[in-house]
């Protein structure tokens, strides 16, 4: 894990104050570039992966590459995390990115933030034991630990803002169209 903690380390050093400028200075590009021209507002993101081992999947997504896999118990080689902690993952890591903008725009501020997510998952659909349940999560819950000046209800009314305009959010909370071919 050398590797992960020389990452965590190089992101980590930022001061308080380079935080505020990167996200305020992100909050005032954003908001010039669509000014201009609101089809700027769109962007499509783009991620491919290949089977490895036995459920594996090797992922690249821009210059990242990164292992999915299942535990033992779901045929996997519990080699990584598995598609739906990566979910759970991805709406931490939103959550954190959402908190640190809307805390700047509001002027607020985040000492630090923590979030959690649980979630639960009935795996009689995956293996095709019942067909009237879901597939995916029959419920989540995130937690968000927060420390820093403001008061507690400053970051409730921030966390509400949060849930509107957290994008991970909306894709577990609302129905998104997918569509699939074979190629």
């Amino acid at each position: 894990m050398t590797l992960l903690n020389d990452t965590l380390d190089a992101i980590a050093d930022i001061t308080a104050e380079e935080r505020a400028q990167r996200l305020t200075d992100a909050g005032t590009t954003w908001n010039e570039r669509i000014a201009r021209d609101v089809n700027n507002a769109q962007l499509t993101y783009k991620v491919s992966g290949r089977g490895v081992g036995s459920v594996g999947t090797e992922i690249r997504a821009g210059k990242h590459t990164f292992l999915v896999d299942e535990p033992a118990a779901l045929a996997g080689d519990d080699a990584a995390a598995s598609p739906v902690e990566y979910a759970l993952g991805a709406l931490i890591s939103c959550q954190v990115v959402v908190f640190r903008l809307y805390a700047q725009a509001l002027g607020l501020t985040i000492d630090d933030i923590e979030v959690s997510a649980e979630g639960d998952l009935d795996v009689r659909k995956l293996f095709g034991i019942d067909e009237s349940g879901r597939a995916g999560f029959s419920d989540v819950r995130v937690r968000i630990d927060i420390t820093g000046p403001n008061t507690a209800e400053e970051y409730e009314k921030l966390r509400v803002v949060v849930e509107e305009h957290c994008p991970v959010l909306d894709l577990f909370a609302n129905t998104v169209p997918v569509t699939g071919s074979l190629v």
